[in-house]
């Protein structure tokens, strides 16, 4: 080969190999920066070609898939009973993304999780459509229902979780006012109107807001029932019946400011059992102050305060202050000051009170499937921390039976139910 052949083929050789480096480079190490690039309208055309798994309550789908009559996406998400499940779906939408059940189990429901692997070569050999998979969750149909009509008949804003204290099921997930995400499910053309509806900046009530696990409240006198569990956990106290050490008035330590009740109870060295019946005051706020925020704030850590908790949508921590002084620490230990949980929170406190002192970590999705409705992943329950003994629990177990026979919380009484609660009011603001 002469000079000239050469180098031509030198150089034809040299682009060759370029070709093949950027080939590959494009293939493998910018795959997942072009797969996920928003302006790669292939890889959401795909996503929307065939219909989305569901998401099951009670054996039964609470979501479905239609046709749409225009655009690029062939199929959209649809939803029953929009608002009840709404704070347990979350949302998918063709021009507003995802959310909750619908964000986290993206993979499952639209089929293309590495787990569907098997299944999806299965049905490519077998010539069937690609289907996605299912979430099963652990939420009681007739629980969910009963709360959000609650929430909805008391109007205003609020929120209602109910779990199984054995395992940490959630039963009930609600929040009030709450949204149909069937309204923006579809592309933005078509549904931008019903989107910008929703915004806080429109609806001041913020419809759109997962009050049960985003949204932090004072707890007021539901925290005395923390209060109780570190007294009789430290030894502070040893029975429901022993009477405290708790003068009336109380003033709280290093100020000349009384701590009040709300009416003239009977709170003076009451029992611990009188004083939750009546939700005293002086009696728990001197509890906590004579514990100490570092007792109290350690038992508080226990039951779940000051950490996210992950069902598997993220919740908001509670708060239980570290840094206080004592009168700071007999406010928090009464549910005032910074002290601020979910209502989450406190569903994970009656439920570790209800297990004998054993808090099992709370979870919704019981079972991921595929199409065909093998199982891929089965959630465990797992305890997640000792708050109190069993012997302790039982003892908080009776006091709160006594406060809905015959103290603040008898609207509560179910006839031939054993019925234990703890009722509360806060200052907000």
């Amino acid at each position: 080969m002469n000079k000239p052949l050469r180098r031509i083929a030198i150089f034809c050789g040299l682009l060759v190999l370029a070709l093949l480096i950027r080939d590959n480079w494009l293939q493998y190490a910018q795959a997942d920066k072009l797969r996920t690039d928003p302006d790669n309208r292939r890889v959401a055309i795909e996503r929307y070609a065939s219909p989305r798994g569901d998401i099951i309550v009670d054996g039964n789908p609470i979501t479905g898939s239609v046709e749409t009559k225009a655009g690029d996406y062939k199929y959209k998400r649809t939803y029953k009973n929009g608002p009840m499940w709404a704070p347990v779906t979350g949302y998918s939408s063709q021009a507003f993304g995802g959310t909750q059940l619908e964000k986290i189990n993206d993979g499952i429901l639209t089929g293309n999780d590495d787990r569907l692997f098997f299944r999806n070569t299965l049905d490519m050999i077998t010539g069937k459509p690609k289907q996605g998979g299912n979430v099963v969750t652990t939420l009681n149909a007739a629980a969910q229902k009963a709360a959000y009509n609650g929430l909805k008949a008391q109007g205003g804003k609020g929120a209602a979780v109910a779990i199984e204290p054995s395992t940490g099921k959630i039963l009930a997930l609600a929040s009030y006012p709450s949204y149909d995400p069937s309204s923006f499910s579809g592309d933005r053309n078509s549904d931008s109107a019903a989107w910008q509806k929703l915004q806080k900046k429109i609806d001041p009530t913020d419809p759109t807001l997962n009050r049960a696990l985003r949204e932090t409240y004072p707890p007021g006198s539901t925290f005395k029932v923390v209060t109780a569990a570190a007294a009789l956990e430290n030894g502070l106290y040893s029975s429901a019946d022993q009477k405290t050490d708790s003068p009336l008035p109380w003033v709280m330590p290093g100020t000349q400011t009384e701590l009040k009740n709300e009416g003239n109870l009977p709170c003076q060295n009451a029992t611990m059992r009188e004083a939750l019946r009546v939700s005293c005051n002086t009696v728990f706020g001197k509890i906590g102050a004579d514990l100490g925020k570092d007792k109290m704030l350690d038992e508080a850590k226990k039951f779940g305060f000051d950490a996210e908790q992950f069902v598997p949508v993220r919740a908001n921590a509670s708060v239980f202050s570290k840094e206080m002084n004592q009168s700071q620490t007999a406010l928090s230990s009464i549910g005032q000051f910074n002290t601020a949980a979910t209502p989450l929170q406190m569903a994970m406190v009656a439920s570790a009170v209800a297990n004998d002192g054993k808090l099992m970590k709370p979870y919704m999705v019981d079972e991921l499937q595929s199409s065909n409705l093998d199982p891929i992943e089965k959630t465990e329950p797992q305890e997640l921390s000792r708050p109190l003994s069993a012997q302790n629990a039982q003892i908080l177990q009776s006091m709160m039976e006594t406060v809905v026979k015959s103290g603040t919380g008898t609207k509560a009484l179910i006839d031939g139910a054993t019925v234990g609660g703890k009722t509360g009011t806060a200052q907000h603001g």
